[in-house]
């Protein structure tokens, strides 16, 4: 099930507003990757703000954002010259389709089984055409970012203020709880996520598993190599 900032549509509504599209590496990460592709798979697509970027500047070929979250798609719909599909990776049926398929803002880390891992990995792997490449990204987790995911760290978006408080890491997995509140509202909303960490040989394992090869691979957004502490893993894997 969606986490309910993302299902619920007001809370996806501020998305954006919270996340803006300069406020990360990851979009001009991919950005060019997308834009050389004829075809084009956005996995976890949420508000569609990458895909509706690539058409803005240009892309003529397909696109197509798929997401569990009904509140995203309703913001990602506000363009109608992309293809939204509400669902995951364990319910698509792409068969060579794409010539590359993206990952963004660690969504990633909600694949918490080691079998929703591999039926992802397949499924990516079977909507790729031979020779497509996917990109993803997942916090390292030498860097233990969730320990400054507290309420001392505030994001604002007009009247909204939102907050996140995570507990403990645990067996490779992190569950946080995200407030928001609004002097326009009678209470705080509340949104609770639990995210999966792995290590390089870990993920690694898991692509090999999946009959994918790792092209590459970097620490960080400027393209260093993945250090023990970096903050990101960021992978680019090709279909054979």
């Amino acid at each position: 099930m969606p986490d309910h900032a993302y299902a619920d549509h007001e809370l996806a509504s501020l998305y954006d507003a919270f996340n803006p599209r300069e406020s990360s590496g990851d979009y001009e990460f991919y950005f060019p990757m997308i834009m050389a592709a004829e075809s084009v798979l956005d996995v976890g697509c949420g508000t569609g703000s990458l895909l509706h970027w690539a058409r803005e500047s240009g892309h003529t070929g397909r696109l197509v954002g798929l997401d569990p979250a009904e509140g995203m798609l309703t913001q990602a719909r506000r363009r109608d010259d992309v293809e939204w599909v509400l669902g995951d990776l364990s319910t698509a049926a792409w068969d060579s389709e794409f010539d590359f398929a993206v990952m963004t803002g660690h969504a990633f880390q909600t694949l918490l089984t080691d079998d929703e891992l591999r039926t992802a990995f397949a499924a990516i792997r079977r909507a790729l055409r031979p020779g497509g490449r996917f990109g993803f990204d997942t916090r390292n987790p030498a860097a233990r970012a969730w320990e400054r995911w507290t309420p001392s760290n505030v994001w604002e978006a007009g009247e909204v203020r939102s907050w996140n408080d995570a507990g403990p890491f645990e067996d490779g997995y992190v569950t946080f709880k995200t407030t928001f509140e609004s002097p326009g509202w009678d209470a705080p909303r509340f949104s609770e996520s639990t995210l999966r960490f792995l290590d390089v040989p870990s993920l690694n394992e898991f692509v090999a598993e999946a009959g994918l090869v790792v092209d590459e691979q970097y620490g960080y957004w400027d393209r260093t190599p993945v250090m023990e502490t970096s903050p990101e893993i960021v992978t680019i894997v090709r279909r054979p």
